[in-house]
């Protein structure tokens, strides 16, 4: 359906209209049908001269529903926001949105963006007008896709739809907001597929972490790994670290970018949140920091003129000094665990290590830290997120898991017999209490790793 916006400014208007009258088509409360098709006519305050001047919409199959918007336009109207009508199509409005967004998002970000769109948004909504969307168009496209938007028809993940209802989300809002397309957001209202809840399964116990580096002790890499297990940071993170984001002397690293990969090419970008992180590290990291620097050292001494690093480049580098791509450090995590479960020399362990991604080393973190009573701000501030809730949300399990043992806690630090001089009755031992936490929920408890920022 096409709807064409004609604004009558001339006299010539109001003698079309009685035209009109003496051709038989009637005017009836601002609507009249012209041919084939009903219109309406609204009249809009011009904001810079004041004068109210009738603007003429038209291509409504039937008289209700130019009555509809006839109605909605005189809301408008009086708030003074009424929005002309145009052709702008999804795929045309999407298309430039990401343009002007793209010095604004990440890399990595904006590449995912366009293939969302790409594939998923403009084949079965780009050719429909913006102004056309509705919240139930919205969520006949979830729909859609859940059944048959995947690879060769089938259904698309509920995560994917979930993302793609996110990027609507901000597209259509700067639609209302920025660009004054549409009166309101149709994608706030549509209903989008629930997240289904996930059960992270027990993946590395302490003691697994520790067979792991022993394994991957004798690498050239290993303070990698080492301190991606003991500070929680991400991958990108630690492939960005230089070394004067290093203090070893404070014990502490600052975490103030990121690395990616995009159309092959290795590219730096702020951290996840935007933001400088600065996390404390304990002597025995320090000091595997401090050994693979000196090991780097002999390293551009064995290169010579061929080293390509700098005297404060990064902190983990090939053996020429250049910078490590993201996927090779991926790839070492799975070569040591089967390193360590099928070793070329002697029989094979019986505590194998099961399959487990680089990101768990991160999970591992954190789930270790909140199971021995570690407040989750504390948590939350060492892997960089933006607010104690995304922690909260990522590790419900986790505290789920501490809360078993909060009961007893309490009746202990109740119950145990206070001196009564020192002490105001009804009063308790916070340190006590903590002690009780930390050792109540983190004795032999595994690890529980799962999907997490």
């Amino acid at each position: 359906m096409t709807a064409a916006a004609i604004n009558p400014g001339s006299a010539n208007q109001p003698d079309r209209s009685r035209a009109n009258h003496g051709n038989g088509v009637k005017l009836r409360s601002g609507v009249m049908k012209r041919g084939r098709t009903w219109s309406y006519v609204v009249r809009i305050k011009d904001p810079q001269t004041g004068v109210s001047r009738p603007r003429w919409v038209g291509g409504f199959a039937t008289e209700d529903e130019a009555k509809a918007a006839r109605d909605e336009a005189r809301v408008m109207a009086r708030r003074g926001e009424y929005i002309g009508r145009n052709q702008i199509t999804v795929a045309a409005y999407l298309d430039e949105w990401i343009d002007t967004h793209s010095m604004e998002i990440k890399p990595r970000t904006l590449l995912d963006y366009r293939a969302c769109i790409r594939l998923y948004i403009t084949p079965h909504i780009g050719n429909m007008p913006i102004q056309a969307v509705r919240p139930s168009t919205i969520t006949k496209l979830y729909r859609d896709l859940l059944a048959s938007g995947g690879h060769g028809g089938k259904p698309l993940a509920v995560t994917t739809v979930i993302h793609l209802h996110a990027i609507l989300r901000k597209a259509f809002r700067d639609a209302v907001i920025v660009d004054g397309l549409i009166g309101s957001n149709p994608v706030e209202r549509a209903k989008r597929p629930r997240m289904p809840t996930r059960e992270p399964g027990t993946v590395w116990t302490v003691a697994q972490l520790q067979a792991f580096l022993a394994t991957a002790g004798q690498h050239r890499l290993f303070a990698f790994f080492h301190l991606a297990a003991y500070t929680g940071a991400r991958r990108g993170e630690l492939l960005n670290l230089r070394w004067t984001d290093v203090d070893l002397d404070a014990k502490k690293i600052a975490i103030s970018g990121s690395t990616a990969v995009i159309g092959g090419e290795r590219i730096n970008g702020t951290t996840k949140s935007g933001r400088t992180r600065v996390i404390a590290i304990d002597d025995g990291t320090a000091a595997v920091l401090r050994q693979h620097r000196a090991g780097q050292a002999a390293e551009q001494t064995l290169a010579g003129d061929y080293w390509r690093g700098t005297s404060n480049g990064y902190v983990f580098t090939t053996g020429w000094g250049e910078p490590i791509y993201p996927d090779t450090v991926s790839s070492l995590m799975t070569k040591f665990i089967r390193a360590h479960n099928e070793p070329e020399n002697g029989p094979r362990p019986k505590d194998q290590l099961p399959h487990a991604r680089l990101h768990d080393l991160r999970h591992l973190h954190a789930t270790t830290l909140l199971l021995s009573g570690v407040p989750v701000h504390v948590v939350a501030a060492r892997l960089g997120h933006a607010d104690p809730a995304i922690t909260l949300r990522v590790y419900a399990h986790v505290i789920r898991a501490a809360e078993a043992a909060a009961a007893d806690i309490f009746a202990q630090a109740v119950n145990t017999p206070q001196p009564t001089a020192a002490h105001h009755p009804g009063t308790v031992h916070s340190a006590a209490a903590g002690r009780a936490v930390s050792k109540g929920v983190s004795k032999n408890a595994p690890s529980m790793i799962g999907r997490g920022r």
